[in-house]
């Protein structure tokens, strides 16, 4: 599985987010960090609401043409601990 941050530069949230979810351990998964002012159509979708989680790759998660569906998740608290933010994407993974 693989999990995508959407982020940008200068993001304290981003920031923080990024190094909980890599210090989450025993979830397999793979973290990509996509910085939206590199792409416009992920600047327009996401630049007021950054940082966005989502999850790719999983079974039965493909369109009509093969390409992989991105499933958007909650956003963590900021506030949440790395336990917490495991549990939470603990959830998602199982499915």
């Amino acid at each position: 599985m693989r999990l995508i941050l959407y982020s940008k530069p200068g993001c304290h949230l981003c920031e923080g987010l990024q190094e909980k979810l890599e210090q989450v351990q025993n979830l397999n998964f793979e973290l990509e960090v996509r910085d939206i002012t590199t792409r416009e159509d992920w600047f327009l979708a996401y630049q007021y609401e950054v940082p966005v989680i989502c999850l790719s790759n999983h079974p039965g998660a493909e369109d009509t043409e093969g390409k992989a569906i991105e499933e958007r998740l909650p956003r963590p608290s900021p506030r949440a601990s790395v336990q917490q933010l495991a549990q939470m994407l603990g959830k998602y993974l199982s499915n």
